[in-house]
């Protein structure tokens, strides 16, 4: 299937009962798929909103009356969401974000990027929180992922964003579809005991201070159990490498082009992939500082995970640098022969 599709399928599969979007490439194909699919299961709404604001709070709705809900769109539309996700945050409301990057900033261009790993990691919008960022590699991990999104919002009560590209979302891969996991909520989940006529609120507005103050360091302390628990990662071919390439998403998958390319040249090379971006996976990493040191961060971006990498890796280890912006992709070889030089310059 295209990788697209295969989110939306995914979606479906995992109980997803309400999408709202609105179209932007290279994203397309999801609200596409949804349009056709999800009315033919029970309770499934589809609806194309009027903005991508509008979008981000329908799904916001809809997961506060109880249903899995999710949105996707690319670059400038998850920029116009971020309020909602705020929102949505503050709330402790589960929802699903699939983020297909493309060139930017501003309208940029309709090319894989990965220029939005900051927006994904750091939040995005305003206030102190996080959002669960989840980076597929493959079609078959778009798939198990978007699965594993829905389970890890209704697990934390929070929204969790799908990290890919354009790239990645137009290819066509073989994918085997896991069996979903039985829906489960969190013991204070906010709808739990709903029909009991108690009424619940659900408020992101909280104006004393000190109130304010207590509900950031219960956010906090949610977030600290979620870095402790949810940090995944890929070790590829480290054992007796020279040098470890950090890079994620489609990136990595040129990095592994690049690795094999390297031993022509007599250099014995591994990639570190994150899967998780938050939490970063910064002790997995760090354990890979003991026993080698040189590092290489690829992305197609100027450098946005670099700095997870350097807080990661600080007195460690020496890290090296490789950036391909505005919706560039290089080839292997190209990568290889960056890797080449900066390794024979470093002796």
């Amino acid at each position: 299937m295209q990788g697209n599709r295969i989110i939306g399928e995914a979606a479906i599969r995992a109980g997803c009962r309400f999408y709202a979007g609105y179209p932007i490439t290279p994203q397309n194909e999801i609200p596409e798929y949804m349009a056709e699919n999800l009315r033919k299961v029970e309770g499934g709404v589809f609806i194309q909103s009027e903005s991508e604001i509008a979008a981000i709070n329908m799904v916001a709705g809809a997961a506060s009356a109880g249903a899995r809900a999710m949105t996707s769109s690319s670059g400038p539309g998850i920029s116009l969401k971020q309020e909602g996700i705020s929102s949505m945050a503050a709330q402790e409301l589960p929802g699903v974000i699939v983020n297909m990057m493309r060139g930017g900033p501003g309208l940029g261009n309709i090319r894989p990027s990965q220029g939005d790993y900051f927006q994904a990691t750091r939040g995005g919008g305003h206030g102190d929180y996080r959002t669960i960022v989840l980076a597929p590699g493959t079609c078959q991990e778009l798939a198990d992922l978007t699965m594993d999104a829905f389970d890890l919002a209704d697990r934390y009560r929070i929204p969790v964003v799908l990290l890919a590209d354009g790239m990645i979302g137009q290819m066509m891969e073989p994918v085997v579809f896991k069996e979903p996991k039985p829906r489960q909520y969190s013991a204070d989940y906010v709808l739990k005991g709903a029909g009991t006529g108690k009424a619940k609120t659900i408020k992101g507005l909280i104006l004393d201070p000190l109130d304010m103050e207590e509900h950031n360091w219960k956010l906090d302390r949610k977030y600290r159990v979620i870095a402790a628990k949810e940090t995944r990662c890929e070790i590829f071919n480290t054992d007796e490498a020279d040098i470890v390439v950090v890079a994620y998403g489609t990136a990595a998958r040129v990095a592994k082009g690049a690795i094999k390319r390297l031993g022509d040249h007599g250099i014995k090379a591994g990639l570190f992939r994150p899967i998780s971006l938050w939490p970063f996976p910064t002790e997995e990493l760090r354990r890979l500082a003991g026993t080698r040191k040189e590092f290489f961060v690829f992305e197609m971006s100027t450098g946005q995970m670099l700095e997870d990498v350097r807080l990661a890796l600080q007195g460690y280890a020496d890290i090296a640098f490789h950036g391909r912006p505005g919706g560039v992709v290089p080839t292997p070889v190209e990568l290889a022969n960056v890797i080449v030089r900066q390794y024979r310059r470093d002796r």
